[in-house]
């Protein structure tokens, strides 16, 4: 049996199982029938859920840092974290303190992101102490006593929340206030209300880069009401009234809402870009060059990537798609939780299909990715004793 070079690179297959352990469970899969091969595990992500996991697990200077408890999504609190990574960034994820899955029933006018500005303040926080500490050393270059600051990276994705990114802001010291002058709740369910935004004391951490797959604008038949406000149990009138609130933040921040990207989260990445001056990037292709999956495939015989669904949206910038058009391998897997429509040049794996239905799929995700992983490796076997690539 001739060694092969093989990258097993997933995202996650959201609710079910995270992409660590999804790219654990297919290497055993594979190496159950095509042991001697050399097998590399890069799990992937593109902006949103893991997207932390990943940048942290290809680095091995990272260094995980606790908050302490902050803001969920619904106002409980749940445990704040965020990543400095080996060459001095730091990351941070908003479905790690603002996600979806955060809360105990949807609250699609009344959830808000003000965990994530919380993380971003403790950031601001961390980097303004280590400059402190740089500058009380007699030996340190000008360079390290400047007031340059550390570069944040945002993963976007998996929001609870449509409110513009209004509870960021707030945590970051902004005001939404109403027409008497009183601060508005939380969430977008009343930002219709919106009459001035008061700035004056907002902590600006920063440079920030965002990582999103997400080109919706704010507002709109595309934008993130409309497209994502269902997703987070909206109805059509919730989705006029979130649709109403951030066209006002709109009209009073005065930056463009219909800019690509910036619908992201909920509006989060308006919040971001127009108030904070973020630079907005593609998730897929930044996590994959910065984890080592883009000079790793290079090299590959064989590149398996995966998620939970593998329909038409994963080409649209999404992991998968990223990952099958990287140069290098001849042989391209996916292993997915349903296969919808698949890529001409790859071969295709559904866990539904090997469980039997979907239900048996998400009951025993590791089994079912061990046993594509499996018939992926018995497939690529006999392919190559076949003469075929």
């Amino acid at each position: 049996m001739a060694k092969s070079s093989v990258v097993i690179a997933p995202d996650s297959f959201k609710g079910t199982i995270d992409a660590t352990a999804a790219a654990e469970a297919i290497a055993a899969g594979w190496r159950r029938v095509r042991p001697d091969d050399d097998v590399s595990l890069l799990p992937q992500a593109d902006g949103g859920e893991g997207t932390l996991a990943a940048l942290a697990g290809s680095d091995p200077h990272a260094d995980w840092q606790d908050t302490g408890p902050v803001t969920g999504p619904d106002g409980r609190p749940v445990a704040g974290r965020w990543v400095r990574l080996g060459d001095g960034r730091a990351a941070a994820e908003l479905a790690v303190v603002s996600g979806l899955p955060l809360l105990q029933s949807p609250d699609p006018l009344g959830a808000s992101t003000r965990g994530l500005g919380e993380v971003l303040r403790a950031i601001a926080a961390d980097d303004a102490a280590s400059r402190q500490r740089q500058d009380r050393r007699p030996d340190a270059e000008p360079r390290l006593r400047s007031s340059e600051r550390r570069e944040i990276l945002v993963g976007l994705g998996g929001s609870a929340s449509t409110d513009g990114g209004a509870g960021l802001l707030t945590a970051l010291g902004a005001r939404f206030l109403d027409a008497s002058g009183h601060s508005l709740p939380p969430g977008g369910g009343q930002l219709f209300r919106l009459a001035r935004v008061d700035l004056s004391a907002l902590v600006r951490p920063g440079p920030i880069t965002v990582l999103s797959d997400v080109t919706a604008p704010l507002l709109g038949p595309t934008g993130a009401a409309r497209v994502f406000g269902p997703q987070k149990g909206a109805s059509a009138a919730d989705i006029d009234i979130l649709d109403r609130g951030l066209a006002r933040l709109a009209d009073l921040i005065g930056v463009d809402p219909q800019q690509p990207g910036l619908g992201a989260a909920g509006g989060t990445a308006y919040a971001l870009v127009a108030v904070l001056g973020a630079h907005l990037v593609p998730g897929a292709p930044f996590v994959a060059r910065t984890t080592g999956l883009v000079a790793a495939a290079a090299r590959a015989d064989v590149l398996i990537t995966g998620e939970g669904r593998l329909d038409a949206t994963s080409q649209a910038g999404k992991t998968v798609g990223h990952a099958l058009e990287l140069s290098g391998p001849h042989h391209r897997i996916v292993i997915a939780g349903a296969v919808e429509t698949a890529p001409a040049d790859c071969r295709a794996y559904s866990l539904t299909q090997l469980a039997g239905s979907a239900d048996r799929a998400v009951a025993q995700p590791a089994r079912w990715l061990r046993e594509a992983g499996a018939a992926a490796a018995a497939d690529f076997e006999a392919a190559r004793d076949g003469g075929r690539p």
